[in-house]
């Protein structure tokens, strides 16, 4: 992501992220509710994995303690209880800004909301990647992530084959579509079997990322956002802006899954029952809360570049990346005014560790 506070960063573009983490509440409450009642800790261990920094970092870990807190008054439990929250994202996250600005936010609030008696929060980074270890083992209670695991560890032996398009696309060999389920395929099951060595028996996980209904993984569900953002890159290639063989070497590490996918890795590598997958749309509208379709363009290129720009400054340079982006949002108006249904496909998935 775009690092800092400024306006092209990823903490001042997170709105339609926000709104991605707010799809998933429900099963956040009911994971974190049945949690409690089983177990009952005296500290609540959460980590939130693939967190970044910005005002939504904290927002799933603040929606557990509300949780817990609202359930200790009904149950009329009067001890003070603590929570342990791990945040994690790539060494290279802005962990600076999270702890300096954010977090001293986040306490404020829940001081004000839960009053003093009700016990301690205590906050700690932990970076790194979350397809190795993180935690030490039956250390955690819940486990959240959105709009992360769609992320790769890395790009698909074979995506070379793809020339000139930085994702799948309609016109991708089938050798590259199928070499991008096989990596996303092997980092899931990756990720399942580090988190069932963390995770307590009874724990609970709630996954959220961006995803397609669709079981054709080169369908515009998943795929759309890239395919246009390649139509800025080709037109930059076209007037000399950027060299062809740039465009021909860059490909975006990320995979999109269907439920049906995600599903059938989780009973795979069989560590978690799964108790809920679903797909739901999230409008590019939603970037903006403005009505013009100009405006909609405007923000949804913003949040774009918050999480593409690393990617970018590193395969064509920093000098061209402005450029690259006003074509980027004249191409998302153009879509937006004549396509009226232009949209993300959001996969959640709820799971428990067995004992």
């Amino acid at each position: 992501m775009k690092e800092g506070l400024g306006e092209n960063s990823y903490a001042s573009n997170s709105l339609l992220a926000r709104k991605v983490i707010s799809m998933s509440k429900p099963l956040i409450e009911e994971a974190i509710t049945e949690l409690y009642k089983n177990m009952v800790p005296k500290t609540v261990c959460i980590a939130d994995l693939g967190c970044s920094a910005g005002p939504n970092t904290l927002f799933a870990a603040s929606e557990v303690v509300r949780i817990v807190g609202k359930l200790c008054q009904e149950l009329e439990h009067q001890a003070a209880l603590d929570f342990q929250i791990y945040l994690n994202d790539l060494p290279g996250n802005d962990f600076n800004s999270l702890f300096r600005v954010f977090l001293p936010r986040f306490q404020s609030e829940l001081r004000q909301e839960m009053g003093p008696g009700f016990g301690q929060c205590f906050v700690y980074g932990a970076p790194g990647s979350f397809y190795g270890r993180l935690f030490p083992a039956k250390s955690l209670h819940f486990v959240h992530s959105s709009s992360s695991l769609m992320w790769l560890s890395k790009v698909p032996e074979g995506a070379e084959m793809n020339k000139d398009n930085i994702y799948m696309a309609r016109t991708s060999p089938r050798s590259v579509i199928d070499a991008y389920y096989e990596q996303f395929r092997r980092d899931l099951s990756t990720f399942l079997r580090y988190r069932a060595e963390e995770v307590v028996g009874g724990g609970r996980m709630v996954l959220s990322m961006f995803g397609r209904k669709s079981e054709e993984a080169s369908s515009e569900e998943g795929c759309y956002a890239w395919e246009l953002l390649a139509m800025a890159i080709k037109e930059m290639v076209n007037e000399g802006l950027i060299k062809e063989n740039k465009l021909h070497t860059f490909h975006i590490p990320q995979y999109s899954p269907s439920p049906a996918e995600v599903a059938t890795e989780v009973v795979k590598e069989g560590s978690f029952a799964l108790n809920t997958v679903e797909a739901k749309e999230i409008m590019w509208a939603e970037c903006s809360n403005n009505s013009s379709y100009s405006d909609k363009a405007y923000y949804m290129a913003k949040c774009m570049r918050s999480v593409a720009e690393p990617l970018l400054v590193e395969q064509f340079g920093e000098v061209v990346i402005d450029e690259l982006f006003e074509k980027y949002r004249r191409i998302l108006s153009s879509r937006m005014y004549h396509e009226d249904d232009n949209k993300s496909v959001i996969v959640v998935v709820s799971m428990t560790r067995r004992d």
